[in-house]
């Protein structure tokens, strides 16, 4: 990712506040798909007066700019992702809710192909698949 999500918010003339910032921050360190209430937890560590609101704003504003992508995998949980990230697909785990990122060229020729038999060009899509493991995972004490 070349640019940050603070300065791609800079750059489309976005007010950033102290906490916007915090949340901006925030969300360019995450590593996963975070929801509201857990970019709240980790923004509240770093300021306590960040309130739920503040983040539910910041986000909806943020999406609307098209700095962050929203997604929702069917948990009733709309979760979070930075909007210029280069392609990718999702798998989630839908015994722990863990979403696996991938990229897989066959995917996506065949993708291409579906869409030119059918007389168009894709400009876009979005992949998500739901699983569950095929080895049940071994719980401590078991």
């Amino acid at each position: 990712m070349a640019e940050t999500i603070l300065s791609r918010c800079e750059a489309r003339g976005l007010r950033m506040t102290d906490q916007r910032r915090t949340i901006a921050r925030i969300l360019e360190e995450a590593e996963d798909h975070p929801d509201v209430e857990e970019l709240h937890a980790r923004a509240a560590q770093a300021d306590a007066r960040i309130s739920i609101a503040t983040v539910y704003r910041t986000v909806k504003l943020f999406e609307e700019a098209g700095i962050l992508e929203k997604h929702e995998f069917g948990d009733g949980r709309a979760r979070y992702e930075a909007a210029d990230r280069d392609h990718h697909d999702h798998l989630i785990d839908m015994q722990t809710g863990e979403v696996i990122e991938f990229i897989d060229p066959e995917i996506e020729e065949l993708q291409e192909r579906i869409a030119a038999r059918l007389g168009y060009r894709l400009k876009g899509h979005r992949l998500e698949l739901y699983g569950v493991p095929l080895k049940p995972s071994r719980l401590p004490g078991s």
